[in-house]
């Protein structure tokens, strides 16, 4: 049974620091896709933020948190972070983890552009980040 937790949210001031952990189990294949996606407010969209292709290892962000946050992989350890400098109020949501197990390669013209060309099925609970003064 696949189960991702997050971990990590919080309170933090504008231009300070948080690192978000997601410890995945029941993952036994080689080649998936997971990432972290955050939603607002109830009812809003859910924004794909950043997003890590096993197969080759690259590294998908979004245009507004690119350059401020960085996601990395502890095979070890099972375990995905989401590193956020450089706050900002914009940035408050729930961030969830999720999961595609068995990614279908868009074209080549697509890939690397963005993390929901994948079909994640497993979803973290969520964990609440507020970015205020």
């Amino acid at each position: 049974q696949v189960q991702l937790v997050e971990s990590g949210g919080g309170l933090v001031e504008p231009g300070g620091s948080l690192k978000l952990s997601c410890l995945a189990s029941g993952f036994t294949l080689d080649d998936y896709v997971i990432g972290w996606f955050r939603q607002a407010a109830p009812g809003k969209e859910r924004e794909g933020v950043s997003c890590f292709i096993k197969s080759d290892g690259t590294t998908i962000y979004t245009g507004s948190v690119k350059g401020r946050f960085a996601i990395s992989m502890d095979d070890a350890r099972n375990t995905i972070h989401l590193q956020m400098n450089n706050l900002k109020p914009e940035d408050t949501a729930v961030y969830y983890c999720a999961a595609d197990p068995d990614p279908i390669r868009p074209p080549v013209s697509l890939y690397g552009s963005s993390c929901s060309l994948y079909q994640y099925i497993y979803w973290g609970q969520g964990t609440q980040v507020t970015v205020s003064s």
